[in-house]
This record gives structure tokens, sequence and C-alpha cells, in this order.
């Protein structure tokens, strides 16, 4: 009689029998039944199943790559001053605050990399703060001045402006402030739309709001529409923790003193929350936004992972100065490879779902991967 072709397991399952043969495997190395109730369970098992093959050759491990990192998902933070000088930024080695005409020259060098976007952020004299913030909409500011620069040089260039009031206000805050010291929303909503309009009427491709006040998306969308700017893009820094990633920032942007002990938690999101960050996407998406953020990167990747599978937009990351920092003492120290991690680093934001990063390494992640 002829043995049935298959057996069934006391769990229920079902295997193939394997019919004898000389030299068989010893026991430990048998191919093992796999449940048809296993998550994983559709490849043969060892030793008919080795992921090792796939590793061996450089041409395997690209075929079979389930991510790819390119310049495309790039983009370039610049620190904007008056003047055309350039100023390092202690606290980020290899970062410099840039007048304008060098930035042209700066964001040049990335766009020719393949770098697709850059997003601006003004250092302002302390002449231009002010309580009402007003430095922010001027139509001669130091941003609007900026990415008319910026456009007229490389028109097809993305420009990408951050829409938050600390660069103008005394406090360092990002609204207004009333008497009590707290940061007034619909207040600070108002200015805020003022200052996104005049982005656009300069030449801004896409406004990103960073403040974390409530409602401005859906205000800033609708002066948009309005002022007939309905192609300029709404990139919501959705999901913006109160973190203490951001320390060589404020020292970039010299928010740092006036600031002093002073926090932003009465409207940054608390690190404690995961599932609120889901809330805040939603509002701003439901508002208006075109593509939302979570900032910071690596501690929020969680964070990133769960806004992609809820709602599938595109989404970004910041890789904050905190993070940069910290890679560029690490790598000055012998500790770590600078490209090698930071490669990894850029990989991780692409697997938890990030469509870009905004990163002080673009540039340099554009260059390493055109030298291969």
């Amino acid at each position: 009689m002829t043995a049935p072709a298959t057996c069934r397991a006391a769990d229920g399952s079902v295997y193939a029998r394997r019919p004898p043969r000389a030299g068989r495997l010893p026991a430990t190395h048998r191919y093992r039944f796999v449940t048809h109730t296993a998550q994983f369970g559709l490849k043969a098992p060892y030793p008919g199943s080795r992921p090792r093959r796939a590793r061996r050759h450089d041409f395997a491990r690209r075929m079979v790559a389930e991510h790819t990192l390119s310049a495309d998902q790039l983009i370039q933070p610049y620190f904007v001053i008056d003047g055309d000088g350039t100023e390092p930024v202690a606290s980020m080695p290899g970062v410099s605050r840039l007048g304008i005409e060098r930035l042209v020259d700066s964001a040049g060098r990335a766009h020719a990399l393949g770098v697709p976007a850059v997003v601006l952020f003004p250092v302002t004299r302390d002449d231009v703060k002010t309580d009402d913030c007003s430095g922010a909409w001027a139509a001669d500011g130091l941003a609007q001045r900026a990415i008319r620069a910026l456009k007229e040089a490389h028109p097809a260039l993305g420009v990408i402006t951050d829409v938050a009031l600390d660069p103008y206000s005394p406090h360092g805050h990002d609204g207004l402030m009333d008497g009590s010291g707290y940061i007034v929303n619909d207040e600070t909503v108002d200015a805020l739309v003022r200052q996104a309009l005049s982005h656009a009427e300069a030449g801004a491709d896409i406004v990103a709001p960073s403040d974390m006040m409530d409602g401005r998306i859906g205000a800033i969308r609708e002066a948009l529409e309005a002022g007939d700017h309905r192609d300029v893009m709404i990139m919501s820094y959705a999901a913006k923790y109160a973190s203490s990633f951001y320390g060589p920032f404020k020292k970039a942007v010299g928010a740092a003193a006036a600031f002093g002990k002073s926090d932003k938690k009465s409207y940054q999101m608390d690190p404690a929350n995961g599932a609120e960050a889901l809330h805040e996407v939603a509002a701003d998406l439901q508002e208006g936004a075109d593509m939302v953020m979570v900032k910071p990167g690596l501690p929020y990747l969680d964070i990133v992972r769960r806004v992609r599978e809820a709602f599938d937009v595109p989404t970004f990351a910041y890789h904050v100065s905190g993070e940069y920092a910290m890679a560029k003492a690490a790598s000055s120290n012998g500790w770590i490879d600078e490209r090698a991690t930071v490669l990894e680093t850029m990989m991780a934001f692409r697997r938890a779902g990030c469509d870009g990063v905004l990163t002080y390494y673009a540039t340099d992640v554009a260059r390493w991967l055109k030298e291969g």
C-alpha cells in the first residue's frame, strides 16, 4: 500500500510526508512542518530556506532590498543671516549660518547633487524682534528676500519655509505672548496666516507651520486659496514634540539666550503621548495639509510608523540638530563611522515609512550616494 502524501499533526495542521532516502539529514536538520496559522509560514523551513543565500552577494542584496534611499528623499535645512558672510555654528560642526549670496551658492550645489528642496530658518537681528512679531510678514524681510533670491537663481529647486514666530519674538517662543506669559492661540494663528501669505507671495513652494497652534492649518489653507496661492503646499509639523533634542538649533537661530529656562510644553506635544499624535495629524489633514511631519526623528520612529499606517499620506521626519550633533561628536571621536552610520539612519527613516527626511546631512548623503 502506498503511504499517504500528507500527514496531519496533533494541532490539526497538515504537512508533507517526506519519502525515505539514503543519506538523510540528521534529525536536528530535518524539515519541520509549519502550521497553517503561522504568520510567516510560506517559506520552506531550514534548510530548504536559507535566508543567507540572498545576503552573500551585493547584487542579490540590491535585488531583494525592501527599501531604497536616494537624494530625492532629502531636504536640506539652512540658517540664513543678513549680509554675505558665513558664521559657523559651534554646536553643529559642519553647519554655518549663511548670507543670502552664500545660501544661493550652497543650495545650488545641493540641487546639483539631486537634493530636490531646501528649508529656510532666518536668524534675525534683535531690532527685528517685536512683541507683535510683525517682522515675520515684512515684504523685505530676511526670509522673503532669501526666497526670492533662491527662486530666481534656481527655479526648479523647491523652497520650503518655516512658519513660526520664534525668530521674530523677543522671548523666543513660537507665538504671541499675553501679560501672564502664556502663548495665546488664536491671535498667533492670525499672525501665522500673514507670515505664510508673505512667504507665498515671495515665491515659496511649500509653507511649513512648525508652531503647533490649534487650527492654524485650516486658517492658512483658507488664506492661500483666497489669495490665489492655491498651488502652494502645506507641510504641517503635525506631531512636533517638546523635545530636548532641539538645543543646538536654538543656539543656531540665536533664541537660546532669550528663551532662557522657559519651555514650550504648553503647545508642543508631550513625549509620553503617541495616540495624541494621530489626532493631531488627522486634524491637520482635515484642515488641508498636503503632507505631515514628525519631529524629532529617530526617537519618534514609532510615531512615524503609526502615522504612515493610519493615514498613508506623504510623511516626513526631521532629523533634528541634537541628533546631528550627537552623530558629529561620536564620529569626531572615532567612536562611529560617520558615513555608514548616517546612511543607516536615513534608511531607518525610510523603513519606518518616511517619504523624505529634513536633515543637516542632506548634501553629504546625496554626495555619498553619488559616490556609491
